[in-house]
């Protein structure tokens, strides 16, 4: 399921006007997520599952095509770490 099907299957519970409104839903939906993990750095839904701000640290690679030494720098991630009722109902 990509961005377009989830707001065709919001639309089509049939709680919104059109599929705007339901679009409009979900882009403010995935926001909040957005801004909460970068206000908090985690944000919680019961049932469902925990979205979290991970910290890679810098480490050494290497590049596979000249077997070169190079330093990947230090960066951030989102993590998910699925909720007891999604584990479930899979």
């Amino acid at each position: 399921m990509n961005k377009g099907d989830l707001i065709n299957a919001v639309n089509n519970t049939g709680n919104f006007a059109n599929r705007g409104a339901a679009q409009a839903a979900v882009e403010d939906v995935l926001s909040c997520i957005s801004q909460g993990l970068l206000d908090d750095g985690k944000v919680q839904l019961v049932g469902f599952g925990t979205f979290s701000v991970k910290e890679r640290a810098a480490r050494t690679g290497r590049n596979p095509r000249t077997g070169e030494s190079i330093q990947i720098a230090a960066s951030k991630n989102v993590g998910f770490k699925a909720g007891k009722a999604l584990k479930e109902s899979l």
